[in-house]
């Protein structure tokens, strides 16, 4: 049949259908949200929306404080990547916006390079965030989506736990009025200590207050914004009683108006540092938000794209940049109060752009008024709520050897920085994964009554039995060049402990995941030694796999297929049968 007989529309369909899943592809939010339901679903995003903004107003300013900005950059910073990720995101509830691990980094990183200069710190922050976009960019391309999963559990538990001490650290001033210029733990825990005698009595009284409403409202009231109210009633207490005039520090003027879109500049040889600290911060940011977003899209009974996440997240952040705005990542907080209040898609966070954006043109007024010591409340509160201590109990029921390299990644943030804290995690974990696999565990197995299978009689003791002439060893990794030489070490140790009269040492290979050349190499040398002693290395499980393997490399000079077997159990078998065959025949069988 011709293609004009099909007709136009069926043609136009099929271009349709092609275009949508091209657009899927680089924007997936976007495509939702052709398809949006206005009836069934704007008024529960539109209601969503308003009271993720309600949280991420004061949040956002009090990060912004924390990152080391004026409060408008925190509300920058809160419009345009919420957009972005709408559009490029894979989760529909998920709330982009500052966080306060991304923003201890900024300030680990920019601070000693910046001086005292506002400018300069800023130009190089919306640098060090443009290149942590592209970063996740280009890690979204190379489809490196799995180092979602590379910062365990432990080390991200210990890394916030870190990140909680520092900003306890870096606000305990702001609440007690003054300043705290040292840096690292001891230096401001002795500084803080040296100027208690320096404490503003007002500011205190600020400070304090702050914190009752914010337990008030968490108890009393926990449907409330508490950070919200909070701010609202400090900022009316300061403005009637006048407290800038009795010494209160507060936010000062916020300018009115969006935030104009450019280009960071900076000097061509700070890029280089910016560029690692860019790549830390990268994987900060992905795996916190991929954490965050995999959480509630369990929930919701959806799943994630990972790869596309990264990509979502570089668009977050490039816009921020181009915003004049610091780096962003899924908040948790944002993303609870979305659901709670009924959000349904990614419209929800549109919502609270443009409500961001409109407290920006309308209502900045107010907010001169915000006394610096109840954002210092915020983020003291926030950093309580960081600090994880139940976790930590019970990854040491597990592994006590994690719960020690938490700790090490806390103290490594606390001592050197949240950017070079994370750093050491890595190295930590890197080593931990190259010990495990170089040095995986083996054993030798035995039949164990009442329990089907093979297990280990290191285990199980005299409740495993053996079987005279027969070694059943398992190695449990992949057999590669990091770890061949001890492979054949532990297989020749458990043909020695078994004695001279072993006839059969058999590997469960069903564990050996993979095998390159040195493998092969360290299995035609395992051969050979047992050969010499009278012993045949057979081999079970994968039979197909090695069957190839083997065969290629010429390991065996025999018949290959009377060296492997598909089971355990039947290798067994057949090594009864074999034995059986030589007893004389005066033996009973």
């Amino acid at each position: 049949m011709p293609l004009s007989e099909y007709g136009p529309t069926s043609l136009e369909s099929v271009e349709g259908a092609n275009r949508t899943r091209r657009l899927a592809l680089i924007a997936p939010g976007l495509t939702a949200l052709l398809v949006y339901r206005f009836s069934d679903d704007l008024r529960h995003d539109a209601i969503a929306g308003l009271s993720v903004a309600a949280v991420a107003l004061p949040v956002s300013i009090a990060y912004a404080q924390l990152a080391g900005f004026d409060p408008v950059v925190g509300l920058y910073s809160s419009i345009l990547p919420l957009v972005a990720y709408a559009i490029f995101g894979t989760s529909r509830q998920l709330m982009v916006n500052p966080d306060a691990a991304a923003c201890a980094m900024i300030a680990a990183a920019i601070a000693p390079v910046a001086g005292n200069s506002a400018e300069l710190y800023l130009s190089l922050t919306t640098t060090l965030t443009l290149l942590t976009g592209l970063f996740c960019i280009a890690a979204s391309y190379f489809r490196l989506g799995a180092l979602a999963d590379f910062l365990s559990k432990p080390i991200l538990v210990g890394f916030l736990n870190g990140v909680a001490i520092s900003i306890f650290l870096g606000q305990v001033g702001k609440l007690l009025g003054f300043s705290v210029e040292s840096s690292g733990i001891i230096p401001r825990l002795l500084e803080v200590v040296g100027k208690i005698p320096l404490i503003h009595g007002a500011t205190l009284a600020v400070g304090l207050g702050s914190f009752a409403l914010l337990f008030a409202c968490l108890r009393g009231l926990p449907r409330l914004p508490a950070a919200l109210v909070v701010l609202v009633v400090a900022g009316a207490v300061s403005a009637g009683l006048k407290l800038d005039a009795q010494g209160v520090a507060v936010l000062g003027p916020v300018p009115a108006g969006l935030p104009q879109l450019r280009w960071p500049t900076v000097p061509l040889q700070d890029v280089p540092s910016l560029a690692l600290d860019a790549a830390g911060l990268a994987l900060v940011v992905f795996t916190s938000g991929t954490l965050t977003a995999r959480s509630f899209a369990a929930k919701g009974g959806y799943r994630i794209d990972v790869d596309r996440e990264f990509a979502a997240f570089g668009a977050a952040n490039i816009s921020s940049a181009l915003s004049q705005g610091f780096a962003v990542t899924g908040a948790d907080s944002r993303t609870a109060v979305g659901v709670a209040a009924g959000g349904r898609t990614q419209v929800t966070g549109l919502v609270a752009a443009a409500t961001i954006a409109a407290v920006l043109l309308f209502l900045t007024e107010p907010l001169r008024f915000v006394p610096v010591a109840a954002l210092g409340a915020v983020l003291i509160f926030a950093a309580f709520s960081l600090f994880d201590v139940g976790t930590l109990r019970e990854i040491w029921k597990y592994d006590r050897l994690e719960v020690g390299l938490s700790l090490v990644t806390t103290l490594g943030v606390v001592a050197v920085g949240a950017i070079n804290g994370i750093l050491i995690a890595v190295a930590l974990a890197l080593a931990r994964f190259v010990r495990q696999a170089a040095r995986p565990r083996d054993e030798v197995l035995g039949k164990v009554d009442g329990l089907p299978g093979f297990h280990s009689i290191e285990r199980h003791g005299t409740a495993a039995r053996t079987f005279p002439g027969l070694v059943l060893f398992r190695f449990n990794g992949p057999l590669t060049f990091f770890n061949a030489d001890y492979f054949k070490q532990r297989a020749v140790a458990a043909a020695d402990a078994a004695g001279k009269e072993v006839r059969w040492f058999v590997i469960d290979a069903i564990p050996i995941s993979d095998i390159d050349v040195n493998g092969l190499y360290a299995l035609r040398d395992l051969n050979a030694e047992l050969e010499a002693r009278g012993t045949t290395l057979m081999l079970a499980g994968r039979r197909t796999e090695f069957l190839i393997w083997l065969r290629e490399i010429g390991v065996f000079r025999t018949e290959l297929d009377n060296r492997l077997f598909p089971t355990l159990s039947q290798a067994l078998k057949a090594y009864r049968r074999e034995t059986m065959r030589e007893l004389p025949p005066s033996q009973p069988r």
